[in-house]
């Protein structure tokens, strides 16, 4: 039996369709960028949380020169949520990126275990997270729910109950 998955998002031509305080959190995920450790890769990325609170958080992506230790902006934002406010829920997150000496003129969308990551908070705290992406200028992806960047992703439910 075939069966078809498909799900919604806005997509904005530039960051001025935005409203106001999805404008300021994307530009906060872009000043983030500025405290990237990229210097292998060259390719700063930052990321912008708005929390139950009001506060805002940032995240960057922090490299290694043993490549697998690094961390990604997002990554790093939801430990950095989680270790200092582990009681809000994260309403809405911006992804933004610079890659060193080319353009930044379209969304990034997060990797794998950031997906992963992203929707672990959405099951933690049973609500979901808005995510916007865009570069520096050209389009704006906004999404209602992570969980729309990872169709059958895993949520644990299986591992409840084991000893």
């Amino acid at each position: 039996m075939k069966q078809k998955f498909e799900f919604e998002y806005d997509s904005f031509d530039s960051v001025d369709s935005l409203s106001t305080a999805d404008q300021s959190l994307l530009a906060t995920a872009k000043d983030a960028t500025e405290t990237a450790f990229a210097i292998y890769s060259n390719f700063k990325v930052g990321a912008a949380a708005l929390l139950s609170n009001g506060q805002i958080v940032i995240g960057s992506n922090q490299e290694s020169a043993s490549y697998p230790v690094g961390i990604c902006a997002e990554r790093t934002l939801l430990n950095s949520i989680g270790s200092q406010y582990p009681k809000e829920t994260i309403l809405s997150m911006a992804i933004s990126y610079h890659p060193v000496g080319k353009p930044s003129d379209e969304p990034l969308s997060p990797c794998g275990m950031c997906r992963q990551s992203l929707l672990d908070y959405e099951n933690r705290y049973e609500a979901p997270i808005k995510i916007i992406l865009g570069g520096f200028t050209g389009p704006v992806m906004v999404f209602k729910s992570a969980s729309q960047l990872l169709p059958f992703g895993f949520n644990g439910s299986v591992l409840k109950g084991l000893k």
